[in-house]
């Protein structure tokens, strides 16, 4: 951008400017960890403890397991779990295959399901249990060869009624388990393979700005950049404990806590889907120092009676992404538990947190808008806020926020229409509005798409608009974000009906239940006469905020 970064005077001392990633890729970075300490604590879950050197050996041998079902370089295998030991496993065993994981939300529903698996190009899935039934009728006349199942219950006995529902072990899917195949296959490793910063380790797939759902191919050197940078900025060491909070299948999850917690960190404490007593009880139990979520955990813990101070004793850093983080929030959770959240900000194009309040600064709330910064640049980290000509603006005025880094990924998957429209001069246009002040904080004052932000997942307006139009009764349809204390937005939608074809809202949103995932469907529906539109008639989102 050719300018200096003047927001490096607020980092810590012990916080370089700059990161150097050592490693040509993933495997050989967590090998190098392995081999500074292979009995460090690599994974916790529950009561089960994995050494550094029982992961490698576990993950070896999924790795063999897969190579036998033909992955190699280049396949792509969907994971669809919660937060469990076999998450990494397999991200770990894929990577040393030279494959990629697609990461897929285990609430989506078929449509949502087969756009990711039809244009990655998936070969296989690995599923939870409970999920399969479901996930196999999915896969119908799909290019889907097998799926493998694995239980939440495995590795792990302590059975906590408040995780799990049932201890009930559900028969594993013909294609095989994943815990029996790492037995079957223990000692055994998989073939070497050549790997480089711009081979792809996930495939993401977001909203992005605009339209349907965009592949992110998130490559070797975006992920350990992530994990170098992160790492460097909460000054981590191979003691420190890392709770995984945030979801794996979520850039976020993947990104700034996974892999930075594998490479860089000690022990990463799963929980499975965590509720506030579950994480809490936990993060204290392990002794946890570093979080990152979103703010409906930070909310739901606030709420609970159960959560108390001497739970997160052990904490150094708590910090929220993935929506904005009201400063009321922050200020209660302070008062409740004497901790400050620390901003953080990130998309799945840029691999996850690329911005976020330096260690020992509270966040500013800008006073004309009275949004709370998200914090500044992490090193490797060029930002700029940009008028329409692309040019920069100076400190204080409002304008797109663009990105760039060696966290960036190149381009969308297949999609070069995107790519341009997205990655512009070598920067990352992020469709969000932001004001920069004189010291380099970045204040985030308004989404410049109509996107919605749901419990920090993305949702898009049209794709649930499409749902409704689906709908005999549904002539027109608008969807809308609306502020929600506990979630940051949530779904609302307007309707008008096609004449003499009636229909309740209750039946609107239990036609969406059965076509979109939790966080999708619209909370409230509302029928209108008509939906206000322009005079060229495009529906008017704006008018119905």
């Amino acid at each position: 951008m050719g300018h200096t970064k003047r927001w490096t005077h607020l980092y810590p001392e012990h916080i370089p400017k700059s990161v150097e990633v050592e490693h040509a890729n993933l495997p050989e970075g967590w090998k190098a960890r392995v081999a500074r300490d292979p009995d460090n604590t690599a994974l916790v879950y529950f009561d089960r403890v994995f050494s550094a050197a029982e992961v490698d050996r576990k993950s070896d041998a999924l790795a063999a397991a897969l190579a036998q079902r033909g992955i190699g370089k280049g396949d792509c295998v969907g994971l669809k779990l919660q937060n469990i030991p076999q998450f990494p496993l397999a991200l770990l065993a894929l990577w040393k295959l030279g494959a990629s994981a697609l990461l897929i939300n285990p609430m989506y529903r078929q449509r949502e399901f087969r756009r990711l698996v039809d244009d990655s190009g998936a070969k296989g899935v690995i599923v939870e249990d409970t999920l399969f039934e479901e996930t196999r009728s999915f896969c119908e006349g799909s290019d889907v060869e097998w799926l493998l199942t694995t239980s939440s219950l495995d590795y792990q006995t302590r059975n906590d009624p408040r995780v799990f529902a049932s201890t009930e072990r559900l028969d594993a899917a013909s294609d095989g388990d994943v815990c029996a195949l790492i037995e079957q296959f223990d000692g055994s490793a998989p073939p070497p393979v050549q790997l480089n910063h711009n081979d792809v380790a996930v495939m993401v797939y977001t909203s992005g700005t605009t339209g349907p759902a965009k592949g992110a191919p998130n490559t070797h050197g975006n992920l350990l950049h992530i994990a170098a940078t992160n790492s460097a900025w909460l000054s981590m060491t191979p003691e420190d404990v890392t709770f995984a909070a945030a979801p794996l299948f979520h850039i976020t999850g993947v990104g700034a806590v996974n892999t930075t917690a594998l490479l860089h960190g000690g022990a990463l404490v799963f929980a499975n889907r965590p509720k506030p007593d579950v994480l809490a009880d936990a993060f204290r139990e392990h002794g946890a120092h570093h979080m990152l979520s979103s703010i409906t955990v930070y909310n739901a813990l606030l709420q609970s009676d159960e959560v108390k101070r001497e739970h997160f004793a052990s904490a150094k850093a708590l910090l929220s992404g993935g929506a904005p983080t009201p400063p009321a929030t922050v200020e209660a959770f302070a008062e409740k538990f004497g901790i400050v959240i620390g901003g953080a900000y990130g998309m799945t194009e840029t691999t996850s947190a690329i911005i976020a309040s330096p260690p020992g600064h509270r966040a500013p709330v800008h006073s004309a808008s009275g949004t709370l910064s998200v914090g500044v640049p992490l090193p490797n980290v060029d930002a700029a806020v940009i008028g329409l000509d692309g040019s920069e603006l100076p400190p204080g005025e409002e304008g797109e926020l663009a990105v760039a880094g060696p966290q960036v990924i190149s381009g969308y998957w297949n999609n070069p229409e995107a790519t341009e429209k997205t990655i512009v001069d070598g920067m990352l246009r992020t469709g969000d509005s932001a004001i920069m002040d004189e010291d380099g904080w970045i204040y985030l004052v308004d989404r410049l798409k109509d996107q919605i932000n749901a419990s920090g997942f993305k949702v898009w307006p049209r794709e649930v608009e499409d749902v409704l139009y689906e709908h005999p009764a549904v002539y027109e349809a608008a969807v809308i974000g609306k502020p929600d204390e506990y979630r940051g937005e949530t779904v609302v939608a307007f309707v008008s009906l096609h004449p003499n074809t009636p229909a309740e809202p209750s039946e609107l949103r239990d036609f969406c239940s059965e076509r979109l995932a939790a966080f999708k469907r619209p909370t409230e529906i509302t029928i209108v006469d008509e939906l206000p539109k322009t005079e060229t008639g495009k529906i008017q989102r704006r008018a119905l905020r």
